[in-house]
């Protein structure tokens, strides 16, 4: 299934909502096991971005739309990778 990575920033409305944060990260696990993915980890951290989550979805535009509904409530701006295992990433490159 493909991996997604998820670079997210706070918005000042995410800031005010860090108490119900928890909340919001099990809202976003059961939109993401309800759509046919995995949430494989989230990670709070230092430096340009507040939050990684990492995830699985069946496919682009399932990912899409999973992260459509995540970002509706305007607490976090997220910017997000389409990220290949190291299995599939030696498929591509056996292909070249």
């Amino acid at each position: 299934m493909p991996h997604y990575v998820s670079l997210m920033r706070w918005t000042s409305q995410g800031l005010a909502g860090l108490p119900a944060w928890r909340e919001r990260v099990e809202e976003g696990e059961r939109a993401i096991e309800k759509a046919g993915g995995r949430l494989v980890g989230v990670y709070v951290t230092l430096g340009r971005y507040d939050v990684v989550e990492i995830f699985e979805a069946p496919d682009d535009e399932t990912a899409a739309e999973i992260l459509m509904r995540m970002q509706r409530f305007g607490a976090e701006q997220t910017e997000t990778l389409r990220a290949f295992t190291r299995s599939e990433a030696e498929d591509i490159i056996r292909r070249l």
